[in-house]
């Protein structure tokens, strides 16, 4: 704008009788209509050029960083600069003649300035944390507790350039006061400094993972890991709740992660079954024969008849009387059977721990402990698996002269009455 154009106005404003100070006013206020006006096209322009050629441009290319960028709003906070730039270089050449607006103007468009640049840079890093997320290593290295972090170092620095703005003062006497506030600083950001270290620790020990399956029943948590942040981790439990933990308390707390068995290929069937102790018994001929029908246990009573046979005639065992050398029992030929039957099973893993034994008897029976592993680990089959495999223990149990053991009910209470 002319200097010669303000100063006609001015002139002919005193011309028409206002005086120097209501037409210096007038003069005053026709250029910031004028600087806003300019301002305001700028910013229009700046969209449809966003619109026009950033858009287009992202829209050609293959990969997918700008639409985050753009997603974001990276571009268009971006743009939000332009009617600020307007402001900028006209202010000085037009308001000469106004230093205290000047000055007022000057410093809230440095201030407008910098509250754009932080927004943009906040768009900037979170598209960034989403560029990263497409990544393979985001599954096993979580950075979203130091996104946050960042950025609260960016906001806390940009209120520090503010406050340097609107009290004229040097950034580095804010800077040399802070060391004074250090403790009230520790005080009012205690969460987030233990969320940090906790993080670092979580990410360098590889404790736990985005989609991890974790239970931590202090905290009523059992589920899966949705997020990880600077102060807390959200596990979506299997009820579809949500339970929020304190990032620190993954360290200072114990919990359990389910990872490992996830990646093994299976999943553990860990269960007891109580022998009645007093339905275990030798297997007599009959038995044996009527044992010898069963599939899985034909090759096996065969071989075993054999070795004890052996093992008796060489001892010069007299097997007349039964507690004398060695015999096959009903318990320990169910137990055989089981162990035949879950390895033909086709959703047992053969390769991992696979054990049929007996715990230690108690005044409820023997227990006899089935842990196997299943290979099918979706809870919904994991637990039909689980039920039909104790469905045919409880069944076939009977078929070897054995008995479950359970605590009395009111039927055998009412059928002892009876007699």
């Amino acid at each position: 704008m002319d200097k010669n154009i303000l100063v006609q106005l001015r002139d002919w404003l005193i011309s028409l009788g206002l005086d120097k100070y209501t037409s210096s006013a007038i003069n005053a206020f026709a250029i910031l209509l004028i600087i806003i006006l300019l301002a305001y096209l700028a910013d229009i322009i700046a969209k449809k050029l966003l619109r026009s050629v950033i858009l287009t441009m992202v829209r050609r290319t293959k990969t997918t960083w700008d639409d985050i960028l753009l997603e974001k709003k990276v571009f268009s906070r971006l743009a939000h600069l332009a009617p600020a730039l307007v402001v900028y270089y006209t202010i000085d050449y037009s308001l000469d003649a106004f230093p205290t607006l000047k000055n007022i103007i000057h410093t809230g468009v440095y201030i407008y300035m910098l509250v754009i640049g932080l927004l943009v840079l906040d768009s900037l890093i979170s598209g960034l944390h989403d560029i990263y997320m497409t990544l393979p290593i985001s599954k096993n290295r979580p950075i979203k507790g130091y996104v946050q972090v960042f950025k609260i170092i960016v906001y806390f620095l940009g209120i520090i350039f503010v406050l340097s703005i609107l009290l004229n003062k040097s950034v580095l006497t804010f800077f040399a006061g802070l060391g004074a506030m250090a403790a009230v600083l520790i005080l009012i950001f205690k969460d987030s400094i233990l969320g940090l270290v906790a993080g670092v620790q979580l990410s360098a020990n590889d404790m736990v993972r985005l989609g991890d399956w974790i239970s931590m029943p202090n905290h009523n948590a059992d589920g899966n890991v949705i997020d990880i942040s600077l102060n807390t981790v959200k596990v979506q439990n299997w009820d579809k709740t949500i339970s929020t933990i304190p990032t620190y308390a993954l360290v200072s707390e114990s919990f359990n992660n389910w990872r490992g068995m996830e990646e093994s290929g299976g999943r553990r069937i860990k269960r007891s079954i109580n022998i009645d102790m007093k339905s275990v018994r030798f297997c007599n001929d009959e038995m044996i024969a009527r044992f010898k029908k069963i599939k899985y246990l034909k090759e096996y009573i065969e071989k075993k008849q054999q070795e004890l046979s052996e093992y008796n005639r060489k001892q010069e065992i007299d097997e007349s009387v039964l507690v004398n050398g060695r015999r096959m029992t009903n318990l320990g030929t169910f137990r055989k059977y089981l162990e035949e039957y879950l390895k033909h099973h086709p959703k047992i893993h053969n390769d991992m721990t696979f054990l049929i034994r007996h715990l230690t008897p108690t005044e409820k029976g023997i227990p006899l402990e089935v842990y196997v592993f299943s290979n099918d680990q979706a809870w919904a089959n994991y637990e039909a698996i689980q039920a039909d495999i104790f469905d045919h223990i409880i069944a076939v149990i009977p078929e070897f002269g054995l008995r479950v053991f359970q605590n009395p009910t009111g039927e055998d209470f009412a059928r002892l009455a009876g007699k």
